[in-house]
């Protein structure tokens, strides 16, 4: 046992996940893996935006195989012992059957947390070196009988190791690409970096299995260059960088020459892989189970089921299941508080300049985006690794990686409550924005004059996103005159959860909005295009809209205030618009 060869600290970190109230088995994906491991000198790379349970399995990994420890106390009660179990039956196909004990704690592991190592190190030598160190006083003391002597490499000593012994590794790399964020990382540095991690993996014999994991994609492109020297730390939110101006420090492609190249890996990304999939992210019937929990651990259960698919939903698989953020639905469990845990931590920040810049025209994407839109995309998961993001797809694949963005048929969108708020926020404060941050800083106003009835300032403010001098969107077309509406209606969202109904009439949307405190007026709008407010009105009683209130509030404290009838039209030929509104006392 050592320090990062067979650690028992992978068990501890593991065992903690295991033993906390809302840990949801994965265990299975040891299964897929078994396939791996039995060939030997397999390559994985799996990338995923941050909090998605990437550091969780790789724990997992790591305490599973690992010799000199004994995990049968954790694994002997999760899904990977049941299903082997199964899989050991006479009706069992014979292919499929195996021994889940065959594999645990057979295997020497070396398991690296990289974010653990970079932040403990004050340059990249000192990183390197200490990791290195560790490793190697690790095998001394496991194979002394294996000679080294001092300038002996890791990567011979480890290849003395399997030729003296036969004993093969499996390499567990976790965050790999956390020093590409790290402020003393230069050029030479990054580069080197990628020359040690082809060493320790690329036609090496001691190889069982690699393991790695972290956010961006590895990139097999022979063009691309390293990104200039001034990549940001860690740790910034979306509010704090989406806004900065400086220039933009987005890490480079990670290729040099295809004797450097890490392309040994087999890579498996959240918007092109359906393998693993299920094990990053948290299913709905997981969730569902979670929530079950939730409720027998509380008297007072502040969280709906409700509240967690719209703020922690919105994230797909290739194969469209649906998948929620796992970190933040744990964290508002945990805490019985909704509110926004994910985008609080991790780097979100370095596709700012692009936005703030209006590169590729992106900025409208943005904005109709925030205003509920999903936009057509090709997301290119390589070359968000570029620094020079040139293209709108590029820029926008890019917010996909980091998390910003979820990718489905074709379109990118915002995914959940949690991200549209950071989205919201940011567009609110930040005049560099220009007109798309004066519409939404009108969304107070326009929200405050509906709750008072006050049609006049309404119709103003919507001639104003009309008149604005630089035209967010073309306004004649159905889609871009509801974002307009969603937009003008921003600071809604801050006390309202605000649900685009399916399409009535002539193809035009109702919006609703539930309030948040069980007394506060809802709202119920109704769009019409060369038609009147009244019209709007009149069909939102005719199609009994109002009891929409009565079902959405089933779940939390029945809405107990006002409902505002909504009704706004616009003339294409005069160009103006009308509003109406009316009051019903309770839904």
């Amino acid at each position: 046992m050592g320090y990062y060869l067979n650690s028992t600290q992978v068990l501890s970190l593991y065992k903690s996940e295991v033993d906390s109230p809302y840990f949801v088995d994965k265990s299975l994906l040891l299964k897929e893996l078994f396939p791996f491991v039995k060939a030997g000198n397999k390559h994985i790379c799996i990338t995923r935006p941050r909090r998605f349970g990437k550091s969780v399995m790789a724990a997992m990994i790591g305490a599973f195989f690992s010799k000199d420890i004994d995990s049968s106390c954790i694994f002997d009660s999760l899904k990977i012992a049941k299903v082997s179990q199964e899989s050991s039956t006479e009706s069992a196909v014979v292919d499929g059957r195996f021994d889940y004990r065959e594999y645990m704690n057979q295997y020497n592991v070396i398991y690296i947390n990289f974010i653990k190592s970079v932040n403990t190190s004050k340059s990249y030598d000192e990183f390197i070196e200490n990791i290195e160190k560790f490793i190697i006083r690790d095998l001394k003391k496991s194979f002394p009988n294996v000679e080294y002597w001092k300038g002996l490499s890791l990567v011979d000593f480890l290849g003395m190791v399997y030729e003296d012994t036969g004993e093969k590794f499996i390499l567990v790399f976790d965050e790999w690409d956390c020093i590409f964020h790290k402020a003393y990382a230069t050029n030479e540095d990054k580069k080197s970096f990628i020359n040690w991690l082809a060493a320790m993996t690329k036609d090496t014999g001691y190889v069982a299995l690699s393991y790695m994991t972290g956010v961006l994609p590895i990139a097999i492109s022979h063009q691309s260059k390293i990104a200039s020297d001034d990549t940001p730390e860690s740790g910034d939110s979306v509010v704090d960088r989406l806004g900065e101006s400086t220039q933009a420090s987005f890490p480079s492609s990670l290729s040099y020459s295809s004797g450097s190249t890490i392309n040994n890996f087999q890579e498996y990304t959240m918007a092109t892989d359906d393998l693993f999939s299920e094990y990053f992210g948290f299913t709905e019937a997981e969730v569902d189970e979670l929530y079950a929990r939730y409720q027998k651990r509380n008297i007072n259960c502040e969280i709906s089921r409700e509240d967690l698919k719209y703020w922690y939903d919105g994230y797909h698989t290739p194969s469209s299941e649906r998948m929620y953020n796992p970190r933040s639905v744990v964290e508002a469990l945990t805490r019985n508080r909704i509110r926004s845990y994910w985008t609080a931590t991790g780097t979100y920040g370095e596709i700012s300049t692009y936005i703030m810049n209006d590169r590729a025209d992106v900025k409208k994407d943005v904005a109709l985006m925030v205003a509920g839109e999903a936009v057509p995309a090709r997301v290119e998961e390589y070359s968000a690794t570029s620094m020079n993001l040139t293209t709108r797809n590029e820029i926008l694949s890019a917010m996909v990686v980091y998390g910003f963005l979820n990718y489905e048929d074709g379109k990118v969108h915002i995914p959940n409550r949690e991200l549209m708020d950071e989205f919201a926020k940011t567009i609110r404060e930040r005049e560099s924005l220009g007109y798309i941050n004066r519409l939404a800083v009108e969304s107070d106003r326009m929200l405050r004059a509906t709750l008072k009835g006050d049609t006049k300032t309404m119709e103003e403010i919507l001639q104003f996103a009309y008149d604005t001098e630089t035209p967010l969107l073309d306004y004649n077309d159905e889609t871009e005159l509801t974002a307009i509406v969603n937009l003008v209606y921003l600071a809604a969202r801050d006390s309202y959860y605000v649900e685009r109904e399916n399409k009535a009439g002539e193809g035009y949307t109702d919006f609703i909005f539930y309030p948040e405190r069980a007394g506060d007026d809802g709202i119920i709008l109704e769009l019409k295009v060369d038609d009147t407010p009244e019209t709007a009105i009149a069909q939102i009683k005719d199609r009994n809209y109002i009891l929409k209130f009565r079902g959405k509030m089933a779940e939390k404290k029945r809405h107990t205030g006002r409902v505002l009838l909504v009704g706004i039209g616009y003339d294409k030929k005069k160009k103006d618009h009308h509003c109406r509104i009316e009051v019903v006392q309770k839904a």
